[in-house]
């Protein structure tokens, strides 16, 4: 497996880095290929196709997700670069976990809907010493990991989904299908809808 952590921070080897550095050891212990970038809002992301795995990680200044990472979302390309991709989601603030779960982290999470988010952490200052950050990447690489449920998905197709995919030739339903639902599943999909089916036709070479 290929990570890459891209991050913001205002500070140089303050306490995100720290953080940061943390998670790529921790990553690289177990066999994982990780490099860092530090996010510049209109830098060229095409360079997150090469990864397997896109950690983002900032600090929060006043009660906003540090400047950089939000405006490579917004306004540059990487939210186009990071299509299909798995995601894993921290911040580091002196806010409780529970506020920062409602008010910081959901500024990342709008601008991801269509990737699957395998874990997200909110850091407190002393998250070098209380094993938070060991724990995130065990439950990352748990997730990453994990073995598909099964072929056939817990999402639910909507009546327009079912009645374009009736609308294929019979020969070609039973392989679209599979993909479809598969795809469903790798991106945390709960339903499959008509928009769902045409974005897997399209990433995934569909007809």
């Amino acid at each position: 497996m290929k990570a890459i952590i891209l991050y913001d921070s205002r500070s140089s080897n303050g306490s995100t880095e720290a953080v940061i550095d943390a998670i790529g050891l921790g990553l690289a212990e177990s066999g994982v290929y990780v490099e860092k970038a530090k996010c510049k809002a209109m830098s060229d992301y095409s360079f997150v196709k090469d990864f397997d795995l896109v950690i983002l990680g900032a600090p929060v200044y006043y009660f906003i997700v540090a400047s950089q990472l939000l405006g490579a979302l917004i306004h540059g390309n990487l939210k186009k670069n990071l299509k299909r991709k798995k995601i894993a989601l921290f911040l580091t603030c002196g806010s409780s976990e529970t506020m920062a779960a409602v008010l910081y982290l959901p500024q990342l999470k709008i601008h991801l809907i269509r990737n699957k988010i395998l874990a997200e952490k909110i850091f407190a200052a002393e998250a070098l010493s209380d094993g938070s950050v060991d724990l995130f990447v065990e439950d990352l690489l748990f997730e990453y990991n994990k073995a598909p449920k099964s072929k056939a998905l817990s999402a639910k197709w909507t009546v327009e989904a079912q009645e374009w995919f009736q609308s294929m030739p019979s020969f070609m339903q039973g392989r679209f299908r599979t993909m479809a639902e598969e795809y469903a599943e790798d991106m945390g999909y709960k339903e499959i809808t008509l928009e769902v089916l045409e974005e897997a036709r399209d990433n995934l070479g569909g007809t």
